[in-house]
């Protein structure tokens, strides 16, 4: 597995650590759409949350959050959607960005809760 997956991977884990700690009950990890993502989704008491999840070994180029444009959020409203349809779920939706910056035990974690909202849910 490539570098930048690895790290991936572990950013998803520790994001998903954070969440569980929050109270955040997991429904899924990584689900795919065709070839569209939803790295995590989750219920709190009162929505379904659908989490980006951006990890990074440092901020030296960028703010992890700034990756996620229009053209991704377009991406996980068209997947949030789908989940939504297939699991014939009524709640509201919140759309968070995790980010997670550093290695194993040294990173650092950001939680935006409600980072961007979808014109039509």
């Amino acid at each position: 597995m490539a570098i930048h997956n690895e790290l991936g991977k572990e950013g998803e884990k520790i994001a998903e650590n954070f969440l569980k700690q929050k109270g955040y009950h997991i429904l899924e990890k990584n689900w795919k759409y065709g070839k569209l993502e939803i790295d995590l989704i989750a219920m709190t008491s009162t929505h379904l949350v659908i989490i980006e999840v951006k990890s990074r070994r440092d901020k030296r180029f960028n703010q992890p959050e700034k990756a996620v444009d229009r053209h991704k959020i377009n991406r996980l409203i068209i997947a949030t959607q789908a989940y939504i349809e297939r699991n014939e779920i009524d709640l509201p939706v919140q759309f968070d960005i995790v980010t997670v910056v550093g290695l194993h035990k040294l990173h650092t974690i950001e939680h935006f809760e409600n980072a961007f909202y979808s014109p039509i849910m």
